[in-house]
């Protein structure tokens, strides 16, 4: 059995970490964790680290590591597989390529899958929750350029061709405001109720 361990960047849908290994370890999951947030520049108080509750994930080793890295943790709910929207996007994604094979030969026939799936996922593939970007875009801060360039074309050709539109003109979709996965709870301090931010 081998295990794919992935920290996916939820806003702009970037992989900013993967590895493969033969084995679920703390030991591994902290290597990674504390690799990606050195690569990714994370600063304490910066990161929200949310996680399955995975044996590696849910032990003392990893929680004394994010720690010390300042980074927040959650835990998907008890006995709910689909809590992370996001993650199990990016899985299906990755099981339903075409050259997803029905079994790997070997870890190394694994890593030599997933090396070009997460370059291709994170530079070519267009994601209709980040308006139709590459999450490489996103995450380095090209998307307002990309969304400048698609309104300009638009505008041109609403210029040129009005009728096509029915007289609106078109905007390009922009990207989300957040992403939440468990969203901050506010109280209403009228009625004491809690509701999601």
């Amino acid at each position: 059995m081998l295990y794919l361990y992935v920290i996916l960047d939820i806003f702009s849908r970037y992989t900013v970490g993967w590895m493969v290994a033969s084995r679920e370890s703390a030991t591994l999951a902290r290597k990674l964790i504390r690799e990606t947030c050195a690569k990714q520049g994370i600063t304490h108080e910066q990161l929200t680290l949310h996680a399955d509750r995975g044996s590696s994930m849910k032990s003392k080793a990893v929680a004394l590591l994010l720690a010390d890295l300042g980074v927040t943790k959650t835990h998907s709910r008890p006995h709910v597989s689909n809590d992370n929207p996001f993650s199990e996007s990016q899985f299906k994604t990755l099981k339903y390529r075409p050259e997803f094979p029905k079994r790997f030969g070997s870890l190394q026939d694994a890593r030599a899958f997933c090396q070009p799936f997460f370059h291709w996922y994170n530079t070519e593939h267009r994601h209709a929750g980040i308006a139709f970007m590459t999450p490489e875009d996103v995450h380095y801060g090209r998307a307002k350029q990309i969304f400048d360039t698609r309104s300009a074309a638009l505008d041109a050709a609403f210029a040129a061709h009005p009728k096509r539109f029915k007289g609106k003109r078109p905007v390009p979709k922009s990207l989300p405001e957040a992403v939440w996965i468990n969203p901050p709870v506010e109280v209403d301090e009228n009625s004491g109720q809690e509701e999601a931010a």
